[in-house]
């Protein structure tokens, strides 16, 4: 087993399945394994508490996403006394790098099946909470969404738009030479799956948290 990540809340690691739970069921199976650590300086009731109730949600979100037919990691092994879920490994390439790496004809339909896959997900209640293209993965011609530490339930306009308010910023810094192009795709592909009345109501939203934002910067200067 191999550390990959170490963040806030969680250390990933890449493993065999059986390696790690001792499983016969899917032992040559590479997976993800994300363990919640303790926080010391949290109550230890508290902390069990919240790493529990992070970790069933998170189990929670991706069976629902694979329900509403959105490509994301299957979870194998849900293991709550040590707050460790084992999903599925999604090889591939970042859509991060491979995206600068294409032509811009293959750039926009690879934005369009992005906009595809957070409808969908939004279709679910689901807000992803993360949405970069350094959590997307491209494997055999199919956009992937991965980490969803951040990830609720919440089927408001306002998650959905703060949702892809933060894609667009994250666009804009990472892919900021196209980023308004890209990002329209993104939209195209989001109407598809939502309808154009719904895509409407979310571009509405998206520049109201931007204007509100803008607000914010007026009043820090003035």
């Amino acid at each position: 087993m191999r550390m990959v990540k170490q963040g806030a809340e969680a250390k990933i690691y890449i493993s065999e399945f059986g390696e790690y739970f001792g499983a016969e069921l899917i032992p040559d199976e590479t997976v993800i394994v994300k363990h919640r650590i303790p926080k010391r300086y949290r109550i230890r009731e508290i902390d069990e508490k919240l790493r529990k109730e992070r970790t069933v949600r998170e189990a929670r979100v991706l069976h629902r996403a694979k329900e509403f037919g959105v490509n994301c990691p299957h979870v194998y092994e849900v293991n709550l006394r040590d707050m460790v879920i084992a999903m599925e490994f999604i090889g591939g390439e970042r859509l991060k790098e491979h995206l600068e790496e294409v032509p811009v004809e293959k750039r926009l339909p690879l934005c369009r099946e992005i906009g595809r896959q957070i409808g969908k997900l939004h279709e679910a209640g689901i807000v992803h909470g993360d949405l970069t293209t350094s959590n997307m993965i491209l494997r055999e011609g199919k956009v992937y969404l991965i980490d969803f530490g951040l990830a609720d339930f919440d089927p408001t306009l306002e998650a959905q738009g703060v949702d892809l308010h933060l894609l667009k910023r994250a666009m804009e810094s990472t892919h900021y030479t196209w980023f308004e192009r890209g990002f329209e795709a993104v939209l195209e592909g989001y109407s598809e799956v939502r309808g154009e009345e719904k895509a409407e109501e979310i571009k509405a939203k998206i520049e109201e948290i931007e204007s509100r934002g803008r607000y914010r910067e007026r009043s820090w200067v003035d």
